[in-house]
């Protein structure tokens, strides 16, 4: 009944009816959990937990922690970062804390002030102790 065109445009029109907007202006403190994905241009002071990309615009900050699949950042950060994809930092981006990360991309004039630890490193790590306590 439906073409493949009809099919992929009812697809993104649905995963975008799932992304979570904090509108510039807008502060919130407490934790936040979504299925969904956030574009943030306020600030959050808490805890963010989600299965979707967050995106960080130029006016946006988090104060506080970070669980999700993909982040984007213009913005500020500040606190614990755990993401199973990529963490991208544009120029405009200032973060600091603590980050576990699958992938990281950062574009020249952004700031990074922190640890990082990529997952797969982690997964080097433990392979290589299991190894030496075999042998």
């Amino acid at each position: 009944m439906f073409n493949e065109n009809k099919k992929n445009k009812l697809q993104n029109s649905e995963a975008s009816a799932n992304q979570n907007i904090i509108a510039q202006g807008t502060k919130i403190v407490g934790d936040v959990n979504s299925d969904g994905g956030f574009r943030i241009d306020g600030t959050i002071e808490g805890n963010v937990i989600t299965q979707g990309k967050v995106v960080v615009g130029k006016t946006g900050s988090i104060k506080g922690s970070l669980q999700g699949t993909d982040a984007y950042f213009e913005g500020k950060f500040s606190g614990k970062l755990i993401l199973s994809g990529t963490l991208t930092l544009k120029s405009t981006a200032e973060i600091e804390g603590d980050f576990v990360v699958g992938k990281l991309a950062v574009d020249p004039g952004a700031s990074f002030d922190g640890t990082c630890v990529m997952k797969s490193a982690v997964k080097t790590i433990k392979n290589e102790k299991s190894r030496e306590k075999t042998a």
